[in-house]
């Protein structure tokens, strides 16, 4: 293990110790875990719009049936991982959950061999 690897892990396990042993660790962990999960989400858009930029003459190529069916399953699974702690809370919304991102998976996954078939 490289020095920088090293001294990253350690931080983290200083952090949790930290959150551990510190009395209202769990109030300072939730918060660091919301700050996290909306760093999480606007990464996540910034990424998505600088793919659409990059590629949007392709996106257009498409037409505009499987154009849709890319912006929904965008969409579909950027909500449904936003909502994941809620769905997962019960055993049909896991079961939900799981089917809708193999759904999002499966429709990009047809769109790209459509892309592919005619790039």
């Amino acid at each position: 293990m490289s020095t920088p690897a090293a001294r990253n892990v350690a931080i983290i396990v200083a952090v949790a110790v930290a959150v551990w042993l510190v009395p209202g660790g769990g109030a300072g962990a939730g918060i660091v875990g919301k700050i996290l999960s909306a760093l999480w989400i606007v990464l996540s858009l910034l990424i998505l719009g600088r793919l659409y930029r990059q590629y949007r003459g392709e996106i257009f190529g498409l037409g505009d049936q499987w154009r849709f069916a890319l912006y929904a399953a965008v969409g579909i699974a950027v909500l449904t991982i936003c909502i994941t702690g809620r769905m997962w809370a019960t055993g049909l919304g896991a079961l939900l959950w799981c089917a809708l991102i193999g759904t999002c998976g499966y429709v990009l996954y047809v769109i790209w061999q459509r892309y592919r078939a005619y790039a």
